[in-house]
């Protein structure tokens, strides 16, 4: 974890706040680091009605939070910023996420499994809270917090090549079981 204070607060743009996060998190671990191998730091916030929604402090502000998402679209806005080699690219990734509409029974039990307490926004996609999701627009692994389609590129553009595989051998199959895995198909 970079030693950074994070920025926050509703008088700023919400992309703002997550790019100045995670450049200022870059920028802490490069200074005691450096960029001899990328640095990748992110900031995450998923913002409803114009306010940005952190991390609940507790079941009753996760039950409000959900309340609040319940049958509606808010945006998730991920900040990610790499350092290689002297250099240091950042961006926002933005994915809409569509929540059905929700009992408060079904609130109270999503809260109950304690999932909700540490993710932002009150839920996370990955879990339990996949079920809250009408749909999404945009990159799954944004709400998840980490926008890898986005982050490859960001690292292409630095000169790193993360997808990189090497001494893959075809593997020999024969005549027989060639044909018989194309009749299956």
């Amino acid at each position: 974890p970079a030693d950074f204070d994070e920025v926050s607060g509703s008088a700023v743009q919400a992309e703002d706040v997550v790019l100045a996060n995670a450049l200022g998190k870059c920028k802490a671990v490069v200074k005691i680091k450096g960029d001899d191998l990328p640095v990748i730091a992110a900031d995450t916030v998923v913002v409803a009605e114009g306010v940005i929604l952190g991390k609940p402090q507790d079941a009753e502000e996760a039950v409000k939070m959900l309340k609040q998402l319940s049958g509606k679209t808010h945006k998730v806005l991920t900040g990610i910023a790499i350092a290689y080699a002297g250099k240091i690219l950042a961006e926002v990734c933005e994915t809409k996420v569509v929540f059905r509409e929700l009992s408060d029974d079904e609130i109270k039990q999503y809260v109950a499994t304690g999932e909700p307490l540490d993710k932002a926004g009150a839920y996370g996609i990955q879990g339990k809270g996949a079920v809250l999701v009408e749909k999404i627009d945009g990159c799954y692994n944004n709400v998840v917090g980490l926008p890898l389609t986005r982050m490859q590129l960001i690292l292409a553009e630095l000169g790193v090549r993360s997808l990189h595989i090497k001494n893959i051998k075809e593997i020999p199959v024969d005549d027989k079981k060639k044909k018989k895995m194309a009749n299956k198909g």
